[in-house]
């Protein structure tokens, strides 16, 4: 019998008892789907992470009084005890770092913008240093950005993120025209270039002002729980100098004694990318043991209903030996029935995995990545459940005594 043939076999059995099927699958199917939807979503995250965190630059490294990610609540807790950053440790670190090409500054809060009839709420206002426009990642689209004659002296002007100036100018250049934050009138200078989406959160829904106007209408003490250093090494090469510059002087400044963790945070791109690695390795570790155990579950169920399928069919079985099939030829005849079962099972969990991704790329702010070496990943375990859990019915129905066989009713 040739290959084909005994596939076709294998498919014939399958829809003649479609439940028992379906049911035996049902496991297999779990496994898969979980496999490729964990696969897919930590690609997605994984391309996220790389294109949207890890901002920073090679050469840059940011200093905040909180983790710039949370993963510990108590240390978090812990972290809101500290001492608040200021613009005097900017100016420290701007004096004493020599390795800093550029050291700046932003502090954000939330407020509503209006021009005209049209308002926007829940607008992310930033109050930045004139040289964040060298170590940020903002780009600007139309005008400019803020001078540091506008922060130095805490000129009423601003750059509208492009959402605001979509929403609050639809058909108008905003550029010289006059928008209110709160109740604060401000001349737009400049439009930045479109972000997008992260995680479902818009990123273009902000307005950037001069840090010392922040603070005029917001507050100095009360804002500076938010602040956030950035500062710009002048090579990637010479970050590390920097970065350690930068320590020993807020150390010095914070009175933190020797031997004791900072009480502040510095974050380089390489230290939030070993942040995401530990992260991701968790989350795809724990979703592995998922899958492998509805696998494995599925296997055993494959193996009990191809030996429950050798049993309904000793005499089909004796019946082939008789007429001239070979050992060989039945061990290939139900291994390659419950490689049929298996892949077919695995054909669905693909599907019901990228499915699932694809809905929750679509319906959350969670990110998915369909790549095209999940199916293979899928079919792969889908073999490997067909060749460990199918061999030994396939091996007992291979050594089953043609006389025997036909004798049993």
């Amino acid at each position: 019998m040739s290959k084909i043939e005994t596939l076709k076999m294998g498919f014939a059995s399958l829809w003649a008892h479609k439940l028992r099927s379906f049911l035996t699958l049902l496991g297999l199917i779990i496994g898969v789907a979980t496999l490729i939807t964990v696969i897919t979503i930590v690609d997605g995250a994984n391309a996220y992470v790389q294109d949207k965190v890890i901002a920073l630059g090679s050469d840059s490294f940011q200093i905040t009084k909180t983790p710039p990610v949370v993963t510990d609540m108590d240390e978090y807790f812990d972290a809101l005890r500290y001492k608040d950053l200021t613009m005097e440790d900017v100016d420290a670190i701007k004096r004493g770092c020599s390795e800093c090409l550029d050291v700046g500054a932003q502090v954000t809060t939330s407020g509503h913008v209006k021009y005209g009839r049209r308002e926007l709420t829940d607008v992310e206002i930033r109050g930045v240093t004139a040289n964040m426009v060298k170590i940020g990642h903002v780009d600007i689209a139309e005008g400019r950005y803020i001078l540091t004659w506008e922060d130095e002296h805490a000129a009423s002007v601003c750059v509208l993120g492009a959402e605001v100036a979509e929403k609050l100018f639809p058909h108008l250049d905003p550029i010289g025209k006059t928008v209110k934050i709160g109740p604060h009138p401000h001349r737009v200078v400049g439009v930045a270039d479109r972000i997008g989406s992260i995680l479902g959160q818009d990123q273009d829904t902000f307005v950037i002002i001069p840090i010392n106007r922040f603070f005029k209408m917001y507050g100095y003490r009360n804002r500076l729980q938010d602040l956030t250093i950035t500062a710009r090494a002048a090579h990637s090469e010479r970050l590390p100098l920097a970065v350690d510059q930068a320590r020993l002087i807020l150390r010095g400044r914070r009175h933190v004694p020797y031997g004791q963790r900072d009480n502040f945070y510095i974050a380089t791109a390489d230290t939030l990318r070993s942040l995401w690695d530990n992260i991701k390795s968790a989350f795809f570790i724990a979703f592995i043991i998922i899958a492998s155990i509805a696998s494995v579950v599925g296997g055993i169920v494959i193996m009990n209903i191809m030996l429950v399928t050798v049993a309904e069919r000793t005499r089909e079985i004796g019946l082939r030996k008789s007429v001239g099939a070979r050992r060989r030829d039945i061990l290939e005849q139900f291994f390659m029935e419950a490689l049929t079962l298996c892949l077919v099972g695995g054909g669905i969990g693909v599907g019901l995995g990228f499915a699932v991704a694809l809905l929750v790329n679509r319906y959350t702010p969670f990110p998915a990545v369909v790549q095209p070496e999940a199916v293979l990943v899928g079919l792969v375990v889908s073999s490997a459940i067909a060749l460990i859990f199918g061999i030994y019915p396939a091996q007992r129905a291979a050594a089953l005594d043609p006389v025997e066989a036909l004798r049993r009713e």
